[in-house]
């Protein structure tokens, strides 16, 4: 098979890119973006050719598959149309995978990364899985037969997904541009779980969750006393977070993690039932967690000198707030600047107010322009970043030109943020600093 990937730098593409090669596909891609993407480690480490033109040539029986980011006008995807390639939808091409697999299926609102990472993470080191982890960490051997993968809502996308196991972290209001309302998110999740055969390991503490009613078993984690894995405990030291777990009153294990967060502490949660549910160890699952590193750009930090700067993927205002949180958590007495890259008109129109009060958890916040590849500004008239920045006291715009704003605070908490790359950003304050 021969796969040519339109956005092969997108998280999600260069994922799939990984797998398909790895299983033995010929795999190529053309990409937009010329500068170095955290996304191209992967591809590159396969030799997986990357083309910028629209001159190079293509064998008939290529495969086609484009991300959703690219407009339907794109000059690339024309040229591919006029060739007459077969072109077929990225999320059925994922769900192909996973009717060949042994599948667990992560998807939630918010924490599917992490959760996906952790349960890689055990289930590689011990019994071996493939995984498809949508932060540009995608890897396959044909005699694996376990499959993680992170799923995503975007579009719907998830319901061309079949897996033994589902994992359900929390449903909210997000991708509005794709659904009606909330109840249109709820249901489609509840459709999503259909898809399950085995067991749904779901987060009983989200009221969202438990509108979902389904023929496939739900196994319910959580802080609150209603369900059937309960944490208790917890504490946040500078390692990490320690709980203890119980299952239907029984003391299960304490478990560390060098992660920070009662919504690092959940996914951890859900991670640990699904590898108990695959017979693994409750000693080494204990032993593995100790040895976790979470994915790219997920509170990711580096300290220089005494300025200390996290990295992370957090664009919904929930993200937000709990990764201001946990930074609030772990450094009590370091002053917090948040910088904010929205991406996309239409999140920001649609959480402008939720935006707002998770941003004023940092001492000093700056948000970026808008930077979006799947929108068009003119479509959402008056929608830019001042109309958050105006909320805000002491808050600003800032660019890469601008990055000399941040001279006084050398020795803060600078936090990162957006789905958008921001790596220019916090190389120009590293710069800074030097």
């Amino acid at each position: 098979m021969k796969y040519y990937c339109l956005g092969i730098k997108g998280t999600g593409m260069s994922t799939l890119a990984q797998i398909l090669y790895d299983l033995g596909a010929k795999v190529s891609g053309y990409d937009d973006a010329k500068d170095y993407k955290f996304t191209q480690k992967g591809l590159e480490e396969r030799n997986i050719k990357i083309y910028y033109d629209h001159d190079h040539h293509l064998d008939k029986d290529t495969i086609v598959t484009y991300s959703v980011a690219l407009q339907e006008d794109h000059s690339e995807l024309q040229r591919v149309k006029k060739m007459g390639l077969k072109i077929k939808k990225y999320n059925e091409i994922v769900g192909d995978l996973t009717k060949q697999f042994n599948t667990i299926s992560v998807s939630g609102t918010h924490g599917k990364t992490t959760t996906s990472s952790i349960i890689k993470h055990i289930l590689y080191n011990t019994v071996g899985c493939n995984y498809f982890i949508g932060a540009g960490d995608g890897y396959a051997k044909k005699e694996n037969e376990i499959f993680v993968l992170e799923s995503d809502e975007f579009n719907k996308h998830f319901l061309t997904y079949y897996p033994k196991y589902s994992v359900i972290t929390n449903i909210e209001k997000e991708h509005m541009e794709c659904y009606k309302d909330l109840n249109d998110i709820i249901l489609t999740f509840k459709e999503f779980a259909s898809h399950t055969t085995e067991a749904i390991v779901a987060c009983g503490d989200n009221e969202n969750i438990r509108k979902i009613h389904s023929k496939t078993p739900i196994i319910y984690y959580g802080f609150n006393q209603n369900n059937e894995y309960i944490i208790k405990n917890n504490k946040v030291n500078q390692e990490g977070v320690n709980f203890d777990l119980y299952q239907k009153g029984q003391f299960v294990e304490n478990f560390s993690v060098p992660l920070y967060g009662n919504h690092m502490i959940l996914d951890t949660t859900a991670a640990i039932i699904i590898c108990i549910k695959y017979g693994i160890e409750i000693s080494k699952i204990k032993e593995l967690l100790l040895t976790f590193q979470n994915a790219k750009r997920r509170f990711a930090e580096e300290k220089i000198g005494k300025s200390i700067i996290i990295d992370d993927y957090a664009h919904h205002p929930t993200e937000i707030k709990v990764v201001l949180e946990s930074i609030k958590e772990k450094y009590p007495e370091k002053r917090l600047v948040a910088i904010f890259k929205p991406n996309t008109y239409s999140r920001t129109k649609d959480f402008k107010e939720e935006f707002i009060e998770s941003l004023k958890i940092a001492d000093k916040v700056y948000l970026t322009e808008i930077d979006c590849n799947r929108e068009q500004q003119t479509d959402y008239p008056g929608i830019n970043s001042s109309i958050i920045i105006d909320q805000i006291e002491n808050a600003e715009i800032i660019s890469e030109e601008t990055i000399n704003k941040l001279e006084n605070e050398k020795k803060s908490v600078i936090c990162f943020m957006g789905c958008a790359s921001v790596d220019h950003l916090i190389e120009k304050y590293k710069n800074l600093l030097k």
